[in-house]
């Protein structure tokens, strides 16, 4: 299996490899899922020959991390750091997941992830040995998805990836819902309100006013609540 260096456009190089880990190489398993792109946001690799005994253990989490993902037949297409680029990055590659891998910079970490990931929400699994409560409440806050302290045992990496997705999909499903609901409240004082409009000017009953309104969106084929909203914006435009 090839390993391959490729530069995102105006980015600086980065490791990038299907089913790969940054600096392994490691072949396919049957379980393997092509269909969920994981990206995993960690301390660069090099430190690992540093001097640093801090350093080199952060980059050993990592590679077992990574390894781990390997192992249990995750697409890991992308090693990034948490650094001004990752948001570009990660709107090139489109992964379906991200992983922070991070330690006692784990609020940091998260805050670019965060940014990021602003605008196209995806699950967020970090794994860290911060055990403070009050990192994992603000991390559960900002939009990860499960905070897993000390959790790096390859045989818990699937079940954990698992119910992160399934949480996160159950939680955007309900925000869906939400938002449907915010529109459907917001469209009736629309509608309520042109047909108030007309009642006052055309001295309509309600029933009258609402079954104009509807010929109008049938005959336009318009949504009702696009019909009121017009008549609205004009009646504000004429004064």
């Amino acid at each position: 299996m090839a390993t391959v260096t490729i530069a995102l456009e105006g980015l600086p190089p980065l490791f990038v490899g299907k089913n790969m880990a940054h600096g392994l190489n490691l072949a396919p398993t049957p379980a393997m899922n092509p269909a969920l792109r994981i990206v995993v946001v960690a301390p660069d690799l090099e430190t690992a020959v540093s001097d640093d005994d801090y350093a080199r253990t952060q980059a050993e989490r990592s590679r077992s991390l990574r390894i781990g993902l390997l192992e249990n037949g995750f697409n890991l297409i992308a090693t990034l750091p948490a650094d001004v680029f990752l948001a570009e990055r990660i709107a090139q590659l489109q992964p379906d997941m991200i992983i922070v891998d991070a330690e006692s910079d784990a609020r940091d970490a998260l805050e670019h992830v965060v940014m990021a990931t602003r605008d196209a929400r995806r699950p967020i699994v970090m794994f860290t040995n911060d055990q403070d409560t009050a990192n994992a409440r603000a991390a559960v806050a900002a939009g990860v998805s499960a905070y897993i302290v000390a959790g790096l045992q390859p045989e818990r990496i699937r079940p954990i990836l698992d119910v992160a997705l399934a949480r996160f999909e159950h939680e955007q499903a309900l925000l869906a819902e939400l938002a449907d609901a915010k529109a459907e409240i917001k469209g009736r004082k629309v509608i309520d309100r042109a047909k108030a409009l007309l009642m006052e000017r055309q001295q309509l009953s309600e029933e009258a006013a609402y079954a104009r309104l509807r010929k109008t969106a049938m005959d336009k084929n318009l949504k009702l609540v696009e019909v009121a909203q017009r008549m609205l914006d004009v009646v504000d435009l004429l004064g």
